[in-house]
């Protein structure tokens, strides 16, 4: 994946996080809830009594680019040059991972974090730790880009 440098907007950038964190900060005020995609959806597979709120929750994640589409201007254009078995292999290890850390980056990153918690801050060490060796055995080992 390749970064456009020259169309990085960080005013959006700002005011993406900023938004994130008002929703963040809103749920967990409002319904006492973590905003972690990983354990939203997971309760809502498991069909935890709070159902309708983690069906919200997760509706409203993939609603956004849709209204972002139609109310401000087109999405960026993703292209992946990674193979569909490699990326399935990935979200498998990520959710793996996710359930081994009892949570995710937005669970642990952005909630813990926020909330000072030693476990989120252990845990986000570990993500970023175990990122920055798969980057590097991913590039420069095994030789994939």
């Amino acid at each position: 994946m390749q970064i456009a440098w020259e169309v990085f907007t960080p005013a959006a950038a700002l005011a993406g996080g900023a938004l994130i964190g008002l929703a963040a900060s809103w749920l967990v005020l409002m319904n006492g809830r973590i905003a972690g995609i990983s354990g939203m959806l997971g309760g809502l597979l498991d069909r935890a009594g709070d159902w309708p709120l983690r069906l919200a929750f997760v509706l409203g994640l993939l609603l956004a680019p849709t209204l972002w589409w139609g109310l401000i201007g087109p999405l960026p254009t993703i292209q992946l040059a990674t193979p569909l078995p490699r990326l399935l292999l990935a979200g498998i290890l990520v959710g793996i991972g996710t359930r081994l850390a009892s949570g995710c980056t937005s669970g642990h990153g952005v909630c813990g974090l926020s909330r000072l918690s030693p476990r989120s801050l252990l845990a986000t060490g570990c993500f970023m730790l175990s990122a920055g060796v798969t980057v590097y055995i991913v590039r420069h080992c095994l030789g994939w880009a």
